[in-house]
């Protein structure tokens, strides 16, 4: 099969080429066609799915766009007032006439001879009787308040910027100080950081107190005893469980801690600092030029692209086409929400990238993490139905996990010289094994919030504290440091704005690294492999897709382990050969 990321929009022949999404009046008579309209053959069954695949496209693509440009600009009033329109005039309208036609799908006696003869529709239509089963009219109005509540975060911490030496920084761009070769200076902008974000500590707390009720109530109402168990259901968790979450949290503590006290006993040595604090992880030694492999946001994007072209031409080419379509939005900035995302079009096909970057090392890592979410978007583009590329969010992130993996050996194009690209990538496998235990505080603190939602504030930090003591890296001293630490789960903005999405990054690493470790014996193979699983979207299971990739489904201490010694010997490699 021969790849193109020449994409094409996808045609309309049931909504009007000129069709654009005003009021719910105006959009109404297409789901009332659909909800009328008769089906009496395979052929009649097919074209409607398809018609509402078209709906359901258009729409999702303006939802998109709405929330793209407020997160650009969180001070916009008419930005977030039209994706508040959507959230609370188009949304709640959409939601009873989703589930009318949910039924009458799964009701209709063709659904069936469909799904047993066509693979790709079993876990379409699994998840669209997934959708019946968690419908509820009560929370409909929840579900929208929710949405607004959610973007709240954005807003709040948009805002946030310290002083340095008479400038002011976002806070993505005061990180860039804690490379400097003054530990002083490293040392004063943490505490400013950390100072900045107590300053709204208050005001993160009281919105999440609504947060964890309204999510609890949506729960009730569906008839779960707490929200993680809906929330399992909702995000389609068919292959694990709650015991295999845990059984990924021991395997952290087991296998992953031991290796990271190494590498930060080996950091503190290098650094010849008795201990080592928080403000010297990203530090290198005297003499040692902090790496720099982009200029400015145009740099970043011009380097991206000839990496990924030499990892395979079809990378390259998605990122020069959103490139021409303007779906790249780079630079940190005063206003701009923080964090990064890839957003799937569903009618352009060619998504959109909104990152913060700074200059930094992590800025590479992110911007080729999200060409992988990217490539996955060209790759699915042309299935049949929309509902074919919602494919689970684990697989999502192996894409994007497993493209700042591949992508590592062209680094090049960012460096000049062996040493920085050497450094760039001890860098690089270092991230991906210190991220496991806060991957794994952040779910397992999510379990707790969930089981026990009538916690008060200081309950829920005494719970933080307790995780950061079960999942302690004895080679970092953060002593003196409590008054920051108690509110440190507040920057991860999954918790607010996506809640019980993050575990899938660390099922998503455990999946990249058995990719990689296939790509370092054949890469055209293991580039092939990835290639293929992407193009299946979300028209296999979570394990069959895994199997598709070559590599094990398994959250196991065990394996944990097997991954994590072969990245320790990646990482000696290039340290002391």
């Amino acid at each position: 099969m021969i790849l193109s990321a020449d994409i094409k929009r996808l045609p309309r022949y049931f909504l009007p080429e000129n069709f654009k999404l005003s009021t719910w009046p105006h959009l109404e008579p297409y789901f009332i066609h659909l909800r009328d309209r008769k089906i009496e053959s395979r052929a009649n069954l097919i074209q409607w799915l398809k018609d509402m695949s078209e709906l359901e496209a258009a729409i999702s693509e303006d939802a998109c766009w709405r929330q793209i440009k407020m997160t650009c600009d969180t001070e916009n009033k008419e930005l977030e007032e039209a994706f508040h329109f959507f959230v609370m005039e188009i949304q709640p309208h959409m939601q009873p006439y989703m589930d009318l036609l949910n039924r009458k799908l799964v009701g209709h006696p063709l659904a069936a001879s469909l799904e047993k003869e066509e693979p790709e529709y079993h876990t379409y239509l699994r998840t669209v009787r997934k959708n019946i089963e968690l419908f509820r009219e009560e929370n409909i109005a929840l579900q929208s308040d929710l949405s607004i509540l959610q973007q709240q975060y954005g807003q709040i911490t948009g805002r946030m910027t310290i002083t340095h030496n008479e400038q002011e920084y976002t806070m993505q761009q005061a990180a860039k100080f804690l490379l400097s070769k003054d530990r002083n200076e490293r040392e004063e902008i943490y505490r400013k950081i950390q100072e900045r974000r107590l300053l709204d500590k208050g005001n993160l707390d009281a919105l999440f107190d609504k947060l964890i009720e309204k999510r609890d109530l949506v729960a009730k109402n569906a008839g779960f005893d707490n929200f993680r168990d809906y929330k399992f259901k909702e995000l389609g968790r068919f292959d694990y469980t709650k015991e295999d979450c845990y059984l990924f949290h021991e395997g952290v503590k087991q296998h992953v801690i031991p290796l990271i006290n190494t590498l930060y006993n080996h950091k503190r040595a290098v650094l010849d600092v008795d201990t080592l604090r928080p403000w010297d992880l990203e530090a290198e030694p005297q003499g040692i030029p902090t790496l720099k492999p982009f200029t400015d946001s145009e740099d970043l994007l011009e380097k991206s692209i000839a990496c990924l072209n030499k990892l395979h031409p079809f990378f390259g080419d998605c990122f020069k086409t959103m490139k021409k379509m303007g779906h790249f939005d780079l630079e940190s900035r005063k206003g701009k929400a923080p964090g990064g995302y890839n957003c799937p079009l569903a009618e352009s096909g060619a998504p959109f990238i909104f990152m913060n970057a700074v200059g930094q090392m992590d800025d590479v890592t992110t911007m080729v993490h999200e060409g992988g979410h990217a490539v996955h978007s060209f790759l699915s583009h042309n299935l049949d139905l929309n509902g074919f590329k919602e494919y689970p969010m684990e697989i999502a992130e192996v894409a994007s996990m497993t493209m700042e993996l591949f992508t590592m050996d062209h680094w090049d194009v960012f460096f000049d010289d062996a040493e920085s690209l050497r450094r760039a990538k001890i860098h690089q496998l270092e991230r991906a094994i210190t991220i496991f235990p806060w991957i794994a505080m952040v779910d397992k603190f999510q379990h707790w919030l969930y089981e026990n939602p009538q916690h008060n504030r200081n309950e829920r930090a005494v719970a933080w504290m307790d995780l950061l003591e079960e999942f302690k890296i004895s080679s970092l001293d953060t002593s003196n440091l409590e008054m920051y630490r108690r509110s440190g789960w507040q920057r991860q903005l999954h918790l607010f704005e996506v809640p019980f999405y993050y575990i899938e990054y660390g099922i998503a690493q455990l999946g990249a690294i058995g990719m990689w470790m296939q790509y370092k014996k054949d890469p055209e193979a293991a580039i092939g492999k990835y290639i293929h699983t992407l193009q299946l979207g979300g028209t296999r299971t979570l394990s069959q897709l895994y199997e598709a990739a070559g590599i094990k489904f398994d959250l196991s201490p065990e394996y944990i382990r097997e991954l994590t010694d072969f990245v320790a010997k990646e990482i000696n490699n290039l340290l002391y050969n």
